[in-house]
């Protein structure tokens, strides 16, 4: 338990290889011939063990003395299963399967066999792993690569041997490398889980084609994304637009944007080609990490250095210029042609130390967060003596490096420099640039990373169950497509400001109607079956009396059922026209996507919306910063200020709609598809006109309980398990689940441990927690981990008498769920001044009480032999207390939920 469960794969002692006898080539399958001299070309730091199953001799008994944590099987399909029993029987907990075009009937087998044997199985369809560091080459994909701090997690076979390749002659080298192909049993996501732990890992790069578990994906991506830099390349990109949509949400937005908002949230960067996977991986080799968006560009031709200032503009990043006082000071040691102006032009008669100042002076520059430097060609430069100067620099720069040598066969040396100095080199600007706004991007997605919103914000406690009422009934009578009396609703069940909308029946009514609510009014149909009301031209606005009121319902009525005669129509809505003089239409949808579920969107609105294709979008659920950040991706946002004229929006009111329809979201799984469009914003607020909303019945929830955000990728911050406590002895604590936002407080809670105590929980004597470790332990995703924090509020008087209060968390309780799905693995702490106060036990029942809720059955632990009074407490709460086999420092505690 001290390790993760799948070291056994990634960092085995001993492996048995099931892939038949090379004396017997004509035998072999395709992948075993590439294994054998794949495996036998380094000295692997373990030890092989080769087994052929149909010529094993000896007992079952002999067989048992045979030892080995991992197999590697390269055998014809029929003796997939044999071999993976018999694996089991060795003692492997992790195999491999190299193979390729099993189908999904087959694998399943495969996954049957290894579940009985207790086998973690990576394939079929795989073409294995690659393990340098321990000089490990289980696989079919090419020579064993260098080693680095770089992981490689591909989806295809064929892009990891040619990525392999190309690394090989880019000095880029790999912690790890994991092929992984359909229908396998271990998919990305549990690859990611042990990666985001690896300590060789630094960065990951990632091809994926297809995902299996959104939630799963969701929560392995943000942990690794939170400890280290991730990359993905994805292909497949569906084309956008569903014949099929019954909103414009669904209209105008594909598959492919929702998979760009889910890595936003989860932390990752996504590049769209393999050149730029390239140039990220060169600068993850480099191990850069997140940094700002201003790039101060250091050039020696001011062509180059303009390409690259505008591909700056272009993909918005910022252009880094020196300060004044930096550039007063560097302009009298450059060329008398040198600019400093916005890019650092330093003339063609540039030296290397030309180049070596200017990259100190940006050093020193607050201001700049990353150098690019561009050297073109110059007869009597050498470029080779250019990168050295780089290479020097770079030792005390502190922030990314990235270079780009023009030409090919008279910077050729240089290059070499800068690749044995591990310094990123590119061949054009545009690409250098790009790769710097990779990095970039890492910093402004950690940001979305760290938020972790409620399901519903501190406003007005919306009507949930009167929602509900109006869903079921829907459904009841068999319908999807919500009216727009019915939309308007549930808009207003959750306070979303909507337009008096009232139902008419006959022209009478409808002229009585807009009698009482005074002109201008609108008139529009209503029907279940009629989509978009423009299109069967169900929609007239800006009528100022009765007779037109009258004249134009008949009219409507009548162009209706010749324009769609099946459409079942409940009458016309009748509202007051809404104020649109100065105010902007913008709409806020939803759509559903598979896998990633449902997907908040917002743009520009009216009834040109699938033409304008104004979207950007976010993973519910949003909080007042996401709700902002959501608004400024929109195109529509460059018109919210003071605009030709007009008054700037009332901000706060457009981000108070979206916190509301997030909760829509959150609190009713029912919803598949939504458009509020057009919304109508100005300074005084914001005012729905119209909804259409689709529903279905909702998932199946796994404990049956309507807390439980099945159908949401990401789970939102879990308050309902916040509680008010007394302290024994005087005072109170309160006892909460943990957020990113408690970092500190955590670390100072170990911080203030004793060397005892600190031993006893992380069995080291760390003082500190890592920040890698600190920041997996406060943003988990309340779904496979939880961890609840007490809390004590402190009060201290300053020098002038002044009181301020301070939260202090004074103990933690941790659970993880265990690959078997159905027990976890607990953690308990709690601060050396507080012991016996009664935190300890009463942390211990709530972590219970959420695992209970979860449907784990059992709770396990591992306690020091030395440490009496945690035994002595995990006794006192009714668990058992025995030996641990693998360690006799340890007792193994357990419990029954």
């Amino acid at each position: 338990m001290d390790k993760h469960y799948l070291t056994p794969l990634f960092d085995p002692r001993s492996v048995a290889i099931f892939a038949g006898s090379p004396d017997h080539p004509e035998s072999l399958t395709p992948q075993a011939v590439l294994l054998h001299p794949a495996l036998r070309a380094q000295r692997y730091t373990g030890t092989y063990r080769f087994i052929d199953i149909r010529e094993t001799s000896g007992t079952l008994a002999d067989l048992a003395q045979v030892r080995a944590d991992l197999a590697v099987i390269a055998l014809p399909l029929a003796d997939v299963g044999p071999a993976i029993e018999l694996a089991g029987r060795v003692g492997c907990k992790a195999a491999m399967v190299l193979s390729n075009g099993v189908t999904a009937e087959q694998a399943e087998e495969m996954k049957k066999v290894a579940r009985e044997a207790g086998i973690y199985l990576l394939g079929p369809n795989c073409a294995g792993i690659q393990r340098p560091p321990s000089l490990l080459n289980a696989s079919i994909s090419g020579p064993l690569a260098g080693k680095g701090s770089l992981a490689l997690v591909s989806q295809s076979g064929a892009l990891t041997a040619s990525m392999l390749d190309w690394a090989a002659n880019n000095a880029v080298g790999f912690s790890s490398v994991v092929s992984i192909g359909p229908h396998t049993d271990m998919d990305i996501a549990d690859v990611l889980d042990f990666l985001a732990a690896d300590r060789q890992t630094h960065s990951i790069i990632i091809y994926v084609e297809g995902i299996q578990n959104a939630r799963r994906f969701m929560s392995s991506l943000r942990s690794a994304a939170t400890a280290k830099p991730v990359v993905i390349l994805k292909a497949g990109r569906k084309p956008e637009g569903n014949q099929a949509a019954q909103t414009h949400s669904s209209a105008i937005v594909g598959s492919d944007d929702v998979f760009d908002a889910a890595l936003r949230r989860a932390g990752a960067v996504r590049v769209k080609s393999f050149v730029q996977l390239f140039s990220a991986a060169k600068c993850l080799a480099s191990r850069y990490r997140p940094v700002g968006k201003r790039l101060a560009v250091i050039t020696n031709g001011g062509g180059p250095g303009v390409l690259a200032a505008d591909w700056v503009n272009e993909i918005s990043l910022q252009l880094g210029r020196l300060s004044p006082e930096l550039a007063e000071g560097l302009k009298p040691q450059l060329p008398e042609l040198a600019s400093l102006t916005d890019l650092i032009d330093l003339s063609i008669d540039a030296t290397p130390e030309h180049f070596r100042l200017a990259v100190a002076a940006a050093a020193k520059d607050k201001h700049i967060d990353g150098v690019l430097a561009i050297f073109s060609p110059r007869a009597g430069v050498d470029s080779a003596e250019v990168a050295k100067a780089l290479a020097e620099a770079n030792r005390s720069l502190g922030k990314p490096l990235l270079t780009c040598w023009m030409g090919d066969a008279s910077v050729s040396g240089g290059r070499a420099v800068l690749k044995e100095a591990s310094i990123p080199t590119f061949r054009t600007p545009e690409a250098a640039v790009g790769a710097f706004g990779n990095i970039a991007n890492f910093a402004q997605n950690q940001l979305l990373l760290q938020q972790t919103p409620p399901p519903l914000s501190a406003l007005a406690q919306p009507d949930i169950e009167g929602a509900r009422l109006v869903i079921e009934s829907v459904l009841t009578e068999r319908r999807k497509v919500l009216t727009e009396m019915e939309s308007k609703t549930l808009l207003s069940a959750f306070h979303i400001p909507v337009t008096e909308t009232i139902l008419a029946r006959s022209a009478s009514e409808a002229m009585m109607i807009a009698m009482q609510l005074g002109f201008p009014v609108a008139l529009k149909i209503d029907s279940p079956d009629i989509s978009h009301k423009s299109d069967v031209q169900g929609v007239v606005l800006n009528l100022m009396n009765g007779t037109a009121v009258r004249d134009n319902f008949n009219d409507m009525i009548e162009r209706v059922k010749r324009l769609q005669p099946d459409a079942r129509i409940n009458g016309v809505t009748v509202q007051k026209m809404a104020r649109t003089r100065r105010g902007r239409e913008i709409y806020i949808g939803m759509v559903t996507d598979e896998p990633f579920g449902p997907v908040i969107v917002f743009g520009a609105g009216g009834t040109m919306i699938e033409l304008i294709n104004d979207r950007a979008m976010e993973l519910p659920p949003l909080n007042q910063f996401l709700a902002r950040r959501l608004i400024d991706r929109s195109r529509v946002a460059e018109t919210l200020g003071e605009w030709r004229g007009a008054h700037a929006v009332n901000m706060e009111a457009l981000e108070q709609l979206l916190l509301r329809v997030s909760e829509m979201v959150c609190e009713l799984p029912q919803l598949r598809e939504m458009d509020i469009n057009p919304i109508i914003v100005d300074e005084h607020g914001a005012v729905s006109v119209d909804a259409r909303i689709v529903i279905d019945n909702a998932p199946q929830a796994v404990s049956g309980r309507h807390s439980n955000y099945n159908h949401l990728a990401i789970l939102p911050y879990p308050a309902r398990y916040e509680q008010l406590l007394p302290m024994r002895g005087g005072g109170e604590y309160t006892i909460r689940p943990i957020h990113p936002d408690d970092a500190q407080m955590l670390q100072a809670l170990v911080q203030g441990l004793s060397s005892e105590s600190r031993y006893f929980r992380f069995a080291s004597a760390m003082n500190e927690l890592p920040a890698p470790m600190l920041a997996r332990f406060t943003l988990i995703d309340y779904d496979r981990e939880m961890a609840l924090v007490a809390v004590v509020k402190e009060r201290h008087a300053n020098d002038e008498g002044e009181i301020t209060e301070t939260e202090r968390i004074i103990g933690v309780s941790r659970y993880i769920t265990n690959p078997d799905q159905t027990s976890c693995e607990f953690s308990l702490l709690v601060a050396d001044d507080l012991a016996g106060k009664g935190i300890g036990s009463r942390l211990m029942e709530a972590i219970m009480d959420v695992a209970r809720e979860k449907g784990l059955h059992e709770i396990i632990g591992l306690v020091l032999t030395n440490n009496s009074s945690m035994l002595k407490l995990m006794r006192s709460l009714g668990f058992s207390v025995k030996a641990y086999p693998d360690d006799p420092d340890f007792r193994l505690v357990t419990h029954i939920l």
